[in-house]
Parts: structure tokens; C-alpha cells; sequence
């Protein structure tokens, strides 16, 4: 029983549905019959290619066109001009969506007694005529047009006669409104209409001094800009797209006629800049004349003229833009001097040809293992043949690379200097000499461009001026000043900081601390055998076995705050003035575990204490003196200096505020 009244429910909840599926179609049916009988224009207004807006009595006719549907309208008569595409399309949209309210027949007028000049149709106020594009479904040019009377005694509405002359339609006022909009709201006030992403090169025609015309051309490919005239060189991205973007942004201030404006006040017949704009298939030139005013503070207006269009108007250019295009070759040229990807840099070489004693240093990148970070090590080289291989401190590279990337030209001094010239600038003995060894891409790259070689040179007439140059291009560029500075050749200033790590199985068996002149032990402990450091040190005072615990830690990795000098030396300087070491720390080491360890014995040379936090340490095992870090500074002044600290200060109260 119960599943016969589920299968008749089933049954009921089908045929209600397919009724509200069916009522809805038929009436969705019914409103889109209804919508297009009151429609005025069907089809005929899709696709459109030409529209003409006229008056009887008025000889101007107003014309818009286009060649094909996806073309940009414009006004072919009485100026030839871009068009207004907001003021167009709204004319279109009125089209499309035009509905009468109420329509009679033309023929029925005579029963009536009365004609077209009752309704102001024989003599229309507007007369519309719009083409169809043939290539649009039907395959024929569909001409019509609509004739705009008189508007009704009531409601303000509009008489119009349909195309074919039979029938007059009461239609809405927003129609007449978008026709009667005029050329002023028409035309467009836009003087280039290709955007910044559709631009594939930019042209510039400026008059020299000497009377001759300069050309300069950039082009685009992808997201790269480069010049390719007067010279090939790199473009700035930047820069390049603000200046398209300040060209786009260019309005008309006033169209002028040509009675107003002669050519020789105008000076559009040698303009004083041509700027052109090639896109996908289209290019803009807007020449620009003479002053068309005093200059402001923030732009100035000029006469100017699109290049095949008669019509001359005048404009204002911002200040900064007129001035930027006049001088593209410095302001839209890429000051980054070296054009690399820091990814792809497998070695760094840095020399000072200036100082032929100082060795060369090369930072080269290892194999990361999967996963894991990219390492450096240094490889030094000296008078000898044989290397010197030290581990680089990656982020240390990392910024030099940040900071060659970021190498940026001042300003540009020569494109084509003379040997005489380069010998003037420095170049002959250079103060750097940096090579950036790159990683090939694919099979094809030319073995050219696997190295970049940059010079760094002080100019003999300006000791303050640094000049760069690329080896194999001849453009020599000025720098900031500090340069030199920021790319020091020396090895200790990219050195990995952690000097040593003892391995886990390596343990400390020994640790002596005593002064160099034989003078005194500050702590001198052996481990006796089962014996560790805990035990070691129950007996020391708190202050004490927390500063040995430090140096113990400490000594199982070293490491430096800052490196002072490459090599070790018996003395250091304190103070300004060379010194012996004071102290001398050694560690005895046990480096495998179980009984007949081997063992050796490293140590650490110590001086005075030179400032509140500066102590020095050297290395004869590691050829090295560096800052100490602060962990072992503190130990050790513990144990070289606690004994004497006076410790906190004494508060003595004056008597007049003791108690009674």
C-alpha cells in the first residue's frame, strides 16, 4: 500500500513539474512576442558600419563609420576624427532597446484628415541613417532610415517615421537627446587610443641643434625594452611604459580651425616633436608644434596634430613628460648597468688590477644536495700556484650579487669613447675588474655570453667619480660615488662565520687557559679517565663553571663576529698599536670514540680586551684573527677579569636621611 501512494506521489511531482517547465516556456514565449512587437527595429541595427545624423535646412551632416565591426568608430564628416565610443554606443543601446508606446498607419492619416506635416515628418527635425555590415547573418548591406518629428502635446513623447514610410511610431525622448549630442560630445578628446599593452615600439623625431632631425626608435619584445636607434643599447621598462602611459593620458584642450591657426604660428609644418605609437596592426603619430601659451608650472599647452588627420588642436603636455621625451636617449634608457639573472651566477671573480700584490678572489657556487640551500666557498689565489679554498657565507654572496644587480648608472658619460678618452676615465688601470661566470641555458647560447665582465675605474681629473664599463660594449657609465667600497676584494669579508663544528663522535678532554708570558694559569684541567665535565667543574664557583660551560660550547663551534685579517700573526693590534697576545686558550680533542682516540690539540690565541665589546682571537690552524662573538667574550672576561670586579656599586645614604 505504501508504495503505491509513494509511486502516485512521484507520479503527481513529474507532471507538476513538467506543467511549471511548460507554463513558464509558453509565457517566456509570450513576453519576448510581446517585447517584439513594440520593438521598433529588429536586426537591421545589429552590426552596424555607418551611421548619419542630418537636418533638413542644415547643410553640416554629421557621419561615423568604421571598415569592419571590431573597429574603433569615426567621424568621417564634416572633420575626420576618433570618435567618442561611450556617446556612440549609447546612440546604438537607444537603437536596440527603441519601443513604441502606441503606432498608426501612414495611409490611415486621410481618413482622419491629416498628413506627415501634423506629426512634423514631412519637413523632420532629425534624419537617421544606419548601415548594417554585409558580412553580418543575411549576408546583404541592410540600409535604413528614421525620420525624428515633432514631440506629442502630452508626455513629451516623440513622433517618428519607420524606414519603409508606412508607418509612424510614438516613441520615447532619449532617443533625439543621443542624436541631438553634437560633434563636440562625439569626437573623442583621447589623442592616442593604443594601450600601454598593446604597444610594440615607440618613435621619436626631434629637431637638433644643427638643423638635422633625431630619430630614436624602441622597441618592445615581451617584457624587455630596448632602443634601436641611434644606438642598441637597453631600454628601461619603467620608464618606457610611464611614457606611454603619460602619451595615452594626452587630451584635446580645443580644436582649432585652421583660419584661427596658420601653419607658421602653429608650427606643425616642421614640428618640434613627432612621438608615433605602433600597435597590433596600427600606428598613431601625434605631431607637436609651437607653444600655444606661456608655459605653467606644471605643463604647457602646444599647437598639434594627429599625422593624416587635417584637424589641429592644441593640447597641454605636462612639463616632465615634454621634457622626458626630448631626452628618451637618458631618461627612457635602462640604468642598471649589468643585465643578469642572480640564479643563473655560478662564479663571481673580484680583483683590483690597481694593486697587482693583492690576490684575486673568486667565490664559486656548489651543488646544492636536493633540497637543500646553495653553498659558496672562496678559492684565493696568491703569488703561488696553489689555491686557497675557504666556505663562503651564502647570504654575504647573496648580497653582492643584490648588489651588482642593482648597479645603477648616475648618469650616462659616452657611447663612444675614444682610446684617449678611456684612458682618461681610469680604464687603463681599473680599481675593479669583476667577472660574473653564468650558467648556460640550453645547448644554443653562444660561449659569449656565459661571462659578464664588469671594470670599475676612478677618473684621474675627478678623484670622487667612479666610472663602469662592460668589457665588448663601448657605453661608459657614471656611479655612485661608494661603489669601490661596496665591492671590496677580500676574502674575510665573505667568509663563512662558524669557523669550525666539532663532529658529534669529537669530544673536548682537555681545556688550558693561561697567559703567554708564563705569567699565570687561568684554568688548567685534563679529563681523567671516566671523568666529565660535570664532575669537573661541581667544585668551581657558579660564575666560574658557567664561563668554562660557555668556552666549552663555544669551542665545539667557533665562531667569529667579524674577521680582521686573512693570515695569522704573532701580534695584533690594541688599541692602534701593535701588541702580543695575551692569553692562550687550548683544547684537547678526542676525535673518535672508545679507548685509543686520537688525539690533538687545537689552539686559540687571545689579546687584551680592546673596548666594551670588541676582543680579538687568532688562528694559526685556521690562519685567521677575527672579533670575538659575544658568548665567549663574556666567559672570558669571567675568568681573566672576575676576580677583580669590584662588583655592583655602594649606595652610601647621606646622614640627614638615616633613620632615628
Amino acid at each position: 500500500m505504501r508504495t503505491k501512494i509513494t509511486l502516485i506521489l512521484l507520479f503527481l511531482n513529474v507532471a507538476l513539474l513538467a506543467l511549471i517547465f511548460y507554463t513558464r516556456h509558453a509565457i517566456s514565449i509570450e513576453q519576448r512576442n510581446a517585447e517584439a512587437r513594440v520593438r521598433v527595429l529588429g536586426d537591421e541595427v545589429v552590426g552596424l558600419t555607418s551611421i548619419e545624423i542630418s537636418s533638413p535646412g542644415v547643410s553640416e551632416v554629421l557621419r561615423l563609420g568604421r571598415t569592419r565591426t571590431t573597429d574603433p568608430w569615426e567621424i568621417t564628416s564634416p572633420i575626420n576624427w576618433p570618435a567618442n565610443d561611450f556617446a556612440v554606443k549609447r546612440i546604438i543601446s537607444d537603437l536596440e532597446f527603441l519601443k513604441h508606446e502606441s503606432s498608426f498607419r501612414v495611409q490611415d492619416l486621410k481618413k482622419s484628415g491629416q498628413s506627415l506635416d501634423d506629426y512634423g515628418l514631412a519637413k523632420p527635425t532629425l534624419i537617421l541613417t544606419f548601415t548594417r555590415d554585409p558580412a553580418m547573418p543575411g549576408g546583404t548591406s541592410v540600409t535604413t532610415q528614421l525620420k525624428v518629428g515633432d514631440t506629442t502635446k502630452v508626455g513629451g513623447r516623440l513622433y517618428l517615421l519607420s524606414s519603409d514610410e508606412k508607418t509612424i511610431h510614438v516613441v520615447g525622448s532619449q532617443l533625439a537627446k543621443s542624436l541631438k549630442t553634437g560633434l563636440e560630445q562625439l569626437r573623442s578628446d583621447a589623442l592616442f587610443t593604443i594601450p600601454v599593452f598593446e604597444v610594440r615600439s615607440v618613435g621619436l623625431q626631434i629637431p637638433a641643434p644643427d638643423g638635422k632631425n633625431v630619430r630614436l626608435r624602441l622597441r618592445r619584445d615581451g617584457a624587455r625594452w630596448s632602443f634601436e636607434a641611434p644606438i642598441v643599447t637597453r631600454a628601461s621598462k619603467a620608464a618606457s611604459e610611464v611614457a606611454v602611459s603619460g602619451l595615452n593620458a594626452l587630451r584635446v584642450d580645443r580644436f582649432l580651425t585652421k583660419a584661427d591657426t596658420p601653419v607658421e604660428r602653429t608650427g606643425l609644418a616642421s614640428p618640434a616633436l613627432r612621438v608615433t605609437l605602433e600597435g597590433n596592426n596600427r600606428r598613431e603619430t601625434l605631431l607637436v608644434g609651437q607653444p600655444a601659451g606661456p608655459a605653467g608650472p606644471e605643463d604647457t599647452g602646444f599647437y598639434a596634430q594627429i599625422e593624416g588627420r587635417d584637424q589641429v588642436f592644441s593640447t597641454r603636455i605636462p612639463n616632465k613628460l615634454i621634457d622626458g621625451l626630448k631626452r628618451a636617449q637618458e631618461t627612457l634608457r635602462e640604468t642598471h648597468i649589468l643585465d643578469f639573472d642572480p640564479t643563473l651566477v655560478t662564479a663571481i671573480t673580484l680583483a683590483d688590477p690597481s694593486a697587482p700584490q693583492a690576490p684575486e678572489l673568486t667565490l664559486q657556487r656548489l651543488e646544492a644536495p636536493a633540497g637543500g640551500a646553495v653553498g659558496w666557498q672562496i678559492i684565493r689565489r696568491g703569488d703561488t700556484k696553489t689555491a686557497q679554498i675557504l666556505q663562503a657565507d651564502s647570504t654575504r654572496v647573496g648580497h653582492l650579487l643584490q648588489r651588482l644587480s642593482l648597479l645603477s648608472a648616475t648618469h650616462f658619460l659616452s657611447d663612444a669613447p675614444s682610446k684617449a678618452e678611456l684612458e682618461n676615465f681610469g680604464f687603463n688601470l681599473p680599481q675593479r675588474k669583476i667577472v660574473l661566470t653564468l650558467a648556460r641555458v640550453g645547448g644554443g647560447v653562444a660561449a659569449a655570453s656565459a661571462q659578464l665582465t664588469l671594470f670599475l675605474a676612478v677618473s684621474g681629473s675627478s678623484s670622487g667619480s667612479v666610472q663602469a664599463r662592460i668589457d665588448g660594449q663601448t657605453f661608459v657609465y657614471a656611479v655612485a660615488g661608494d661603489t669601490l667600497n661596496e665591492l671590496p676584494v677580500a676574502a674575510r669579508l665573505y667568509r663563512e662565520h662558524t669557523l669550525r663544528t666539532l663532529s658529534e663522535g669529537a669530544q673536548i678532554t682537555g681545556l688550558s687557559l693561561t697567559a703567554t708570558d708564563g705569567s699565570a694559569s687561568v684554568y688548567v684541567h685534563p679529563l681523567a679517565t671516566g671523568e666529565t665535565w660535570a664532575t669537573a667543574l661541581a667544585t668551581e664557583p657558579e660564575a666560574r663553571r658557567k664561563a668554562i660551560e660557555t668556552v666549552l660550547i663555544q669551542l665545539r663551534t667557533l665562531r667569529a663576529k667579524q674577521f680582521v685579517s686573512d693570515t695569522f700573526a704573532p701580534t695584533t693590534l690594541v688599541n692602534g698599536q701593535p701588541a702580543p697576545w695575551k692569553y692562550k686558550l687550548d683544547a684537547t680533542l678526542a676525535l673518535g670514540g672508545g679507548t685509543g682516540a686520537q688525539t690533538t690539540t687545537t689552539s686559540l690565541f687571545i689579546s687584551e680586551r680592546t673596548g666594551g665589546g670588541t676582543q680579538f682571537a687568532g688562528s694559526p690552524e685556521l690562519g685567521v684573527i677575527f672579533e670575538i662573538d659575544q658568548p665567549l667574550l663574556d666567559a672570558l672576561w669571567t675568568l681573566t677579569y672576575g676576580t677583580r670586579d669590584p662588583g655592583e656599586p655602594v649606595i652610601v645614604k647621606p646622614a640627614s636621611a638615616a633613620q632615628p
